[in-house]
């Protein structure tokens, strides 16, 4: 039998989207940093954009030319050739302007876009003491090593021979960024073809380096080295990890208490004091120590009011370059020359929407947000309200997709301290009363139940259930154990204190 070939048609629905769109995407998701990355990304790439320093005008020039640009404009004609509108997230492209009117159009747009930013930067402009303090935090930052590359420091200074060396850059190289060697002697022996003994005896080297507890195989072995780094292998601690590990482990201190002849208050308190150790050694020279957050949104009260400002002293203010401007209206300019500086004008003119477009956005989303929880900006997170994304986009006119593109990432500087602006976002609960409380403030309540407890008659799940229904707040056992498991909290058979 047989096969031929056929050709068949099918139809199918496939959302495509221009770059331009996948642009303004980028920069509505990106926080303000890497945004800044992105903006200074494209001041290098595009010729004709350049940052503006918004120099002081008096209101007579800025009059002057703004009549100018509006007299040059043809109000009749849209801004911009593609429109973003985040309501539908769909690109409208206009047709082509005639050369003069399209020239004109970036004038103006140069001179709105200058008038914007000179009132922004009006509004917040730094004393040059709050510009010194900042430049000095910047500064002050400083690139930190790996541990790798603290060990391999170590490495080159330790008392050994070429061989082990070698063996010990090999160790090193095994070792991840919380501290642990991820592959046994007889692992490393079968790859290298060096004896595992010499390889343990490096490693011993290794163990001795700092942090404390570096180059362990597992948590115990991490543990009991960092004892031994301050000599006491025979401390209660030592032998409780060294002989009872899994019993520390499940929190049987009665157990532990039987077998080495002590009170239960003695082993627990020696696990106390174990916790107290760093299970994640490398952890203390990890760059992530350094990460910090830049708030996008500022929120201040003003009188019985709170205000709302977003945070643009990192973004570059990006105007189109008067050089390219001239040499577009020149007429002995080539076509090409002219075609390639009208390519790039309009490609600085959708940035320059697009970032106006996303601090509108995070502006108004902001906004509501504020409206919709005033008594957490006043009182707190036990008084935070529920809140989903579609009821915030409803109200700013966008769609929910742009809402959480929107808030990822982002910070917001509150009066009651720095939140992810997806905090605010949060189911709720029905209470007795009819109202509605957010999980969040009911975790905070649940979170004070168990900080109130008896610690030697801890409450069980059952028991909060029972408390939170005092209080007016209906919920199951098993979302009260979900609850608690979010918040880290032990369930009572293993919080009990003796």
């Amino acid at each position: 039998m047989s096969q031929g070939l056929h050709l068949s048609q099918r139809m199918s629905q496939q959302m495509v989207l221009s770059p331009q769109l996948q642009q303004s995407l980028a920069l509505l998701q990106a926080p303000v940093l890497e945004l800044k990355a992105l903006v200074e990304q494209e001041l290098q790439q595009n010729p004709v954009l350049e940052e503006s320093t918004i120099p002081d005008e008096t209101n007579e020039e800025r009059e002057v030319r703004g009549e100018d640009a509006a007299a040059q404009a043809d109000p009749a004609e849209p801004p911009a050739d593609v429109q973003f509108d985040p309501a539908t997230e769909k690109p409208s492209e206009s047709t082509a302007d005639p050369f003069d009117q399209e020239l004109q159009q970036i004038l103006q747009l140069d001179q709105e876009w200058r008038d914007h930013f000179s009132a922004g930067s009006a509004q917040s402009r730094q004393s040059p003491e709050d510009e010194e303090r900042r430049q000095f935090m910047f500064d002050s930052m400083v690139a930190q090593t790996s541990l790798q590359e603290e060990l391999l420091e170590q490495v080159r200074m330790a008392d050994l021979s070429p061989a082990d060396a070698q063996i010990a850059e090999m160790i090193v190289g095994n070792i991840d960024d919380r501290g642990y060697l991820q592959s046994g002697s007889n692992e490393l022996s079968f790859a290298t073809g060096v004896p595992a003994e010499q390889i343990e005896s490096v490693l011993k080297v290794i163990q001795a380096f700092n942090p404390p507890g570096v180059g362990a195989r597992d948590i115990r072995e991490c543990l009991m080295l960092q004892l031994e780094r301050v000599d006491r292998q025979d401390s209660l601690e030592y032998r409780i990890l060294r002989d009872h590990f899994d019993a520390l482990g499940r929190r049987r201190f009665p157990e532990i208490a039987r077998q080495l002849g002590i009170s239960p208050g003695e082993a627990q308190k020696a696990g106390e004091h174990i916790a107290q150790l760093n299970p994640r050694p490398g952890r203390i020279t990890s760059p992530d120590d350094n990460s910090f957050v830049v708030p996008e949104v500022t929120v201040t009260k003003n009188g019985e009011d709170f205000v709302v400002s977003t945070n643009s002293d990192y973004i570059p203010h990006l105007r189109i370059s008067n050089t390219y401007k001239d040499l577009l209206s020149q007429s002995e300019t080539s076509s090409e020359v002219r075609e390639y500086i009208r390519e790039k004008i309009r490609a600085g003119k959708f940035l320059i929407k697009s970032i106006h477009q996303r601090q509108d956005t995070i502006t108004r989303i902001a906004q509501e947000i504020v409206k919709r929880q005033r008594e957490f900006m006043e009182n707190g997170v036990a008084h935070l309200k529920p809140m989903t994304m579609v009821q915030v986009a409803e109200v700013v006119g966008v769609h929910e997709t742009t809402v959480s593109r929107a808030v990822s990432g982002k910070y917001i500087l509150t009066p009651q301290g720095v939140f992810e602006m997806k905090y605010f976002f949060t189911s709720g609960l029905q209470t007795s009363s009819g109202e509605t409380m957010s999980n969040t403030s009911v975790k905070t309540i649940l979170n004070d139940l168990i900080s109130a407890e008896d610690k030697g008659k801890p409450l069980s799940d059952e028991e909060l259930v029972e408390q939170l229904l005092g209080r007016g707040i209906r919920i199951a056992r098993r979302t009260v154990a979900k609850y608690r498991a979010e918040l880290n909290v032990l369930p009572s058979h293993l919080r009990k204190s003796y």
